[in-house]
């Protein structure tokens, strides 16, 4: 039995997703065994506790320095100390708003996966995340979009895809219409199908592509 690690920044849709599916038996060798928010306000947070998952809370504003920049390194390592205290095997970021250092990437690497809500490599990369996306998609005048789970890399949005699912973009859509339709129809499919992937050891990598292996 894997133990999944859950980074958060919101309102956990994603995580809430990866619970049902635990529920309904569609996430097999795994369990979340701790869910972690760079944001103490996150009412992913709460839907944690009222299942008894634990939770942590390693807070992005103390990681300002006095001149502004951002400590990503020290940030990190905070959630790495937590991640190693519960033991974990799998990093499932789920909403979470924050690039990870390069050393983080190292410890848990081929072991990191990320929904992003594009078709990658389409509407991603650094700035991409949220409403932002969506926007940008209904400006380009695409009539596709969807939902990409990958594995994280040092560079954002660039590891190896695990599952992409496509979704129509339609006439009036506003971007939070749109990023219901993704959510429900492409992200909270095709990660729980990822996560019971990596959890029963059926990716595998041939020439740095990400391959699932047939049940």
């Amino acid at each position: 039995m894997k133990n999944i690690g859950v980074l958060v920044s919101g309102g956990g849709t994603n995580l809430q997703a990866i619970f049902d599916a635990l529920d309904a038996g569609k996430i097999t060798g795994g369990r979340v065994a701790l869910v972690l928010s760079s944001n103490p306000d996150a009412y992913a947070l709460t839907r944690a506790k009222n299942r008894g998952v634990p939770t942590a809370v390693v807070d992005s504003k103390g990681y300002r320095r006095s001149n502004g920049t951002f400590d990503r390194e020290a940030f990190c390592e905070k959630i790495a100390q937590h991640f190693e205290q519960a033991g974990i095997d799998i990093v499932v970021l789920a909403g979470f708003n924050y690039v990870l250092s390069a050393d983080f990437v190292r410890r848990y690497e081929n072991r990191i996966i990320n929904v992003h809500p594009s078709l990658i490599p389409s509407f991603c990369g650094e700035g991409f995340f949220g409403l932002a996306t969506h926007r940008a998609v209904l400006a380009s005048g695409v009539k596709l979009t969807g939902a990409t789970v990958h594995f994280v890399t040092a560079e954002p949005d660039a590891g190896p895809i695990i599952a992409q699912k496509a979704v129509p973009v339609k006439y009036g859509d506003t971007p939070e219409a749109l990023q219901r339709r993704v959510m429900e129809e492409a992200e909270w499919i095709i990660l729980p199908e990822a996560i019971d992937h990596l959890c029963n050891d059926r990716i595998f990598f041939e020439n740095g592509i990400a391959y699932v292996r047939e049940q």
